[in-house]
């Protein structure tokens, strides 16, 4: 197997690697896909799922895929829309509803991880007031995490926080030298 000693170079993306060194280093979502399909595994998904299966494959483990959501087809709003209409359970983020949310809420209402998780559990009992209440008591949370998979916004968002008088070039300059580096070496000096 492959391996870096800390402080090397990025290594290539061949069969040779392990799962272990693949997670120790920033991938962009191509590559990997790419790098699945040279290995005649599914190329979709996200990128945390993309390594995964990767990951199983260059450790000669099995992957189990996980089970997908499945789609409702019940029911979708449309049509004149109240606070006191009921969101049917399986509702989408629709621009029917995202029209009525702005209406409502404002030109900066946007489907944000909040709201989408609010429609995901609605289970036919909550209303469209509901998800507006949900709304407002959610901008008081003040700056919400980034998830994972966004590493970029992540560190953008951090490296703006420490430099705040920042230029754009500064900040690639960073963002290349940290994702040059392996995961378990970024928080070092």
């Amino acid at each position: 197997m492959t391996q870096s000693s800390p402080g090397s170079a990025r290594p290539a993306l061949t069969p040779g690697l392990s799962g272990d060194e693949l997670r120790r280093w920033y991938w962009l979502k191509d590559e990997l896909s790419d790098f699945a399909r040279s290995l005649g595994i599914r190329a979709t998904g996200g990128k945390e799922l993309l390594t995964e299966r990767i990951a199983a494959r260059l450790d000669g483990r099995e992957f189990v895929e996980p089970s997908q959501r499945r789609r409702t087809g019940g029911r979708q709003l449309a049509g004149e829309l109240t606070p006191e209409t009921l969101i049917p359970a399986g509702q989408r983020c629709s621009q029917t509803v995202r029209a009525w949310m702005a209406e409502q809420a404002g030109p900066g209402f946007h489907f944000d991880a909040e709201m989408r998780a609010f429609f995901a559990a609605s289970d036919g009992t909550q209303t469209l007031q509901h998800a507006l209440d949900h709304w407002v008591a959610t901008r008081e949370q003040g700056k919400r995490g980034i998830d994972a998979q966004f590493e970029y916004n992540r560190f953008t968002r951090a490296w703006h926080t420490a430099h705040p008088d920042g230029s754009r070039e500064d900040l690639l300059a960073a963002w290349r030298e940290y994702r040059a580096r392996p995961v378990d070496e970024r928080g070092r000096a």
